[in-house]
């Protein structure tokens, strides 16, 4: 079994990449030759991704536009929300016709590129063996920006957990499925909320990454990286 299925948050304002984002939307900001949504999109084709939602809010007519005239061999529906969802919000709402299938989710304010292939694969087969969410998550000493607190730390067979003091940081790539939204009655939250509940049942499992960690947290970091002069 491969997973088809995928979606890419794209709904957010980006306030901490102004004024850049006042009249472009974060996702289609450029860091190298390619911009952060293409860079995304690319990946998912390369694992084998037929079916792609997309969720929008600010300056979604931009990204829109962007895609009309480009063919990545993938579905690709957009999910424009009327009021901005938050994380798990946006995904429970964009999903729904994936109905019981797994799912990847990636946030695009990461630079991914394609030496994630082989790790996104990994993650794949950790889904498929555990049936438990998985999260990609890098080492605070393999991120570029140093300013990241970090998210989780490791226990047993590869589950996670959160405390004072976490040494991974969230990529901002995970597989999950619908079910895990199960008696979740609102419709604007944060993941967060639904990995703190998995977490307490002992069923958020995590994969390390092993790649130099690049996301596009604000303004400063984005100037830095365009310093790098990134190909593909």
């Amino acid at each position: 079994m491969k997973i088809k299925k995928a979606m890419i948050l794209a709904a957010g304002l980006g306030k901490r990449m102004r004024p850049l984002t006042e009249t472009i939307p974060k996702p289609l900001i450029k860091v190298g030759p390619k911009n952060l949504l293409e860079r995304s999109i690319e990946l998912l084709s390369k694992m084998g991704i037929d079916e792609l939602v997309i969720n929008t809010y600010h300056l979604s007519e931009e990204i829109d536009n962007f895609l009309k005239n480009k063919n990545y061999g993938i579905s690709i529906n957009l999910s424009k929300e009327k009021e901005l969802l938050d994380t798990g919000g946006g995904i429970l709402n964009a999903t729904k016709k994936f109905e019981n299938k797994p799912f990847f989710v990636l946030n695009p304010d990461t630079i991914w590129n394609k030496d994630y292939y082989e790790e996104l694969k990994i993650l794949e087969n950790s889904y498929l063996e555990n049936n438990k969410p998985t999260l990609l998550l890098v080492n605070k000493n393999n991120s570029h920006d140093k300013s990241f607190k970090g998210d989780f730390n490791f226990i047993e067979n590869n589950h996670i957990i959160r405390g004072l003091n976490n040494q991974y940081i969230f990529t901002g790539a995970q597989i999950i499925n619908r079910s895990i939204f199960d008696g979740i009655k609102k419709n604007v939250f944060s993941m967060n909320e639904v990995w703190n509940h998995m977490i307490e049942k002992k069923k958020l499992l995590g994969q390390e990454s092993n790649q130099i960690f690049f996301h596009v947290n604000n303004i400063k970091v984005y100037e830095e990286l365009n310093k790098l002069k990134f190909t593909d």
